[in-house]
């Protein structure tokens, strides 16, 4: 049996959103949420220990009340319970805000075995609050892990890919684990699976559902020792192309001077 806690999180989708370059933040009312998708990577290998070893999986999420949605889509596809941490005392969190936060309710649940993350978020893409949720816990995790091979009672191990090398590493539980988008491919929820998660409970706590095992002073912006001073959107340019024209000879003597002159062939002597 395991008690298996994965942390989610609701994002915009990135193909559709807006960015406020002025305020420096993304316009997350500009296009609907949906469950980071390197955290349904960890769902479903949540899900699939669950499988194998027995247990339970809890998803968790810092977020407005609208993340419940993408709560509620964990629910559809495997997880068993499902909290929101929602109040304006979160809202501004950085990385290592969000971590505490999320570490925090995990203490308040009690007991757990394996926590799992996303590498990263495609809103944040930093791969930090992971490893950083491990250390307030004071628990080992390993990053990157693109296959569970192993797991028991007392042990997993896994496959990591660090750089250009892959690992076989083993961890003593509890452990956390960050997976990539290599580690399984999600499941879809069915129909009756989704009926079924519209019904179900979503447990929301708030600052002070956490006051016995947190500090509040650690939350949202006030905790955050970091700020977002700027956001940059770069400017995505197509394929350029140019014709040459003229006879083989003289076409390829303007190819070799506009080659020279991108730096591709060295400058001429």
């Amino acid at each position: 049996m395991a008690d298996i806690i994965v942390p989610i999180k609701q994002v915009p989708d990135m193909e559709r959103v807006k960015f406020d370059t002025e305020a420096g933040r993304i316009d997350r009312s500009s296009a609907s949420g949906e469950i980071n998708p390197f955290d349904l990577n960890a769902l479903e290998a949540a899900v699939q220990l669950k499988d194998k070893l027995g247990g339970t999986v809890t998803t968790i999420s810092m977020g407005p009340p609208m993340a419940e949605s993408s709560l509620r889509d964990s629910l559809a596809r495997g997880a068993d319970r499902a909290i929101l941490l929602a109040g304006k005392e979160f809202a501004g969190a950085d990385t290592w805000a969000t971590s505490y936060v999320l570490a925090s309710a995990i203490k308040k649940l009690g007991k757990f075995d394996i926590i799992i993350c996303g590498e990263k978020t495609v809103d944040g893409d930093t791969g930090q609050v992971g490893p950083e949720v491990a250390e307030w816990l004071s628990i080992p995790h390993i990053a990157y892990v693109s296959e569970v091979r192993e797991a028991d009672a007392n042990s997993i191990t896994v496959l990591a890919e660090m750089e250009s090398d892959r690992f076989a590493m083993k961890s003593p539980l509890p452990t956390l684990l960050t997976v990539t988008k290599d580690v399984n491919v999600p499941r879809l929820p069915s129909f009756q699976d989704k009926m079924k998660a519209r019904k179900a409970e979503i447990e929301t706590w708030g600052a002070a559902d956490l006051a016995d095992v947190a500090d509040a002073a650690n939350f949202g912006l006030k905790g955050s020792p970091t700020r977002l001073n700027k956001v940059v959107i770069p400017s995505e340019e197509g394929r350029k192309g140019e014709v040459f024209r003229g006879s083989p000879d003289e076409a390829a003597k303007k190819v070799a001077a506009a080659l020279q002159e991108a730096g591709v062939l060295g400058s001429a002597k």
